[in-house]
């Protein structure tokens, strides 16, 4: 069977985030067609085998070491390449994937095939890439003067990365048109969704909407400030409505001004049972791309989500889900929800059955069986 090796920047056995989430579900579909395994960075170092797909999934750790922010620095002026390219190409990690015999190699986000590159596998085994977001517009809209300087440097390595692979997989369709036109003709959207899971009854909610995200991602933080500037208006006159955030906080920074209605949860150990409680998602996002898995996880549960463009990108070619993208046309459709509960239950029924004939047809399984096919040399 033809053996299929991830390349990881987190640890599937203890990191989270929404973009190791996904990786999950990449590897548990890919188990399906192919012989699995994993290389991860991590606190950790040293082999073992965590039960993540069917029958175990082996697990090579490289010790993730702190930034060394001189050294980065210099490989990134020596070797023309943008910080965060730099910062994941280090001899470590090439000696490992030295050590792993292994037909196909999917780096999770471009910057993790840089080691690849200078292994003894290059142009001998298959790469893939799975892009997860597009590094370069998240750092030009988060960083300020450095995301401006890195963003051309950071699309060059992107695109060189993305020809050097066999095939390249994206999660937005804009994203794979741009590989295609800068000559990876094997780059395709990946049109991967979470699997249905049981669903919530948002016939027995109140009025509250749901804000979940962790804030150290500046996207997050930024759809956070906004949720808040906007839920006055949203609350205006709805006895009881009520806006509760989910996830932890930035680091370090200072506590907002909360509007009456507001409630920041922090970590929330249930997320699930959370969900639950809520009458929509609301995801008033300004910087998106990714595998906006907050998202993918509401509509598996049949939760209404409430969406700006950059927030819910390609997944509305699958669930015909509108965006607003106004501040009055965002404040208009969450109180819609929060008044007629009626409209709020159609919306996740809508969502939920999208989702399972999407999954009951095997289209995420067969979207990254044939990514994975493309790679394989031979």
């Amino acid at each position: 069977m033809t053996k299929v090796t991830f390349l990881l920047s987190k640890d599937p056995a203890t990191q989270h985030g929404g973009d190791i989430e996904l990786s999950r579900v990449a590897m548990r579909l890919a188990a399906e067609s192919f012989d699995v395994a994993a290389l991860c960075l991590s606190a950790e170092d040293g082999s073992a085998t965590v039960d993540l797909v069917p029958g175990g999934l082996p697990l090579t750790r490289v010790f993730k070491r702190p930034v060394d922010k001189p050294k980065v620095l210099t490989q990134s002026l020596l070797k023309r390449r943008s910080l965060a390219h730099a910062r994941f190409d280090f001899d470590e990690l090439v000696t490992a994937i030295n050590g792993i015999d292994s037909d196909v190699f999917v780096a999770e986000h471009s910057y993790m095939a840089e080691s690849f590159l200078r292994s003894k596998h290059f142009g001998k085994r298959g790469l893939v890439i799975n892009t997860i977001n597009t590094e370069s517009q998240v750092w030009l809209s988060t960083r300020g003067l450095l995301g401006r300087i890195e963003e051309p440097r950071l699309l060059r390595d992107e695109i060189r990365v993305a020809k050097a692979a066999d095939a390249v997989g994206t999660y937005d369709i804009e994203e794979a048109e741009m590989y295609r036109a800068n000559g990876q003709p094997h780059a395709r959207w990946l049109d991967v969704t979470l699997p249905p899971s049981q669903k919530i009854d948002v016939s027995a909610t109140g009025p509250r909407l749901g804000f979940v995200g962790v804030r150290d991602w500046p996207p997050n933080q930024e759809g956070f400030l906004y949720a808040l500037e906007l839920w006055p208006k949203i609350a205006e006159g709805i006895p009881g409505a009520e806006l509760c955030i989910a996830g932890p906080k930035k680091p370090g920074a200072k506590d907002p001004v909360y509007p009456a209605g507001v409630r920041d949860l922090g970590f929330v150990d249930d997320l699930p049972g959370f969900f639950r409680t809520c009458r929509a998602l609301m995801a008033p996002i300004k910087t998106g791309g990714g595998v906006r898995v907050k998202i993918l996880d509401s509509i598996s549960k049949g939760l209404p989500v409430i969406g700006t463009s950059p927030a819910v990108g390609s997944l509305t070619t699958l669930f015909d889900l509108p965006t607003y993208d106004s501040d009055e046309e965002f404040i208009a459709e969450c109180r819609r929800h929060l008044l007629d509960r009626d409209v709020a239950v159609k919306a996740g029924n809508d969502l939920f059955e999208s989702n399972r004939v999407h999954w009951a047809e095997r289209r995420p399984h067969r979207s990254f069986e044939e990514l994975v096919r493309v790679g394989i040399r031979g």
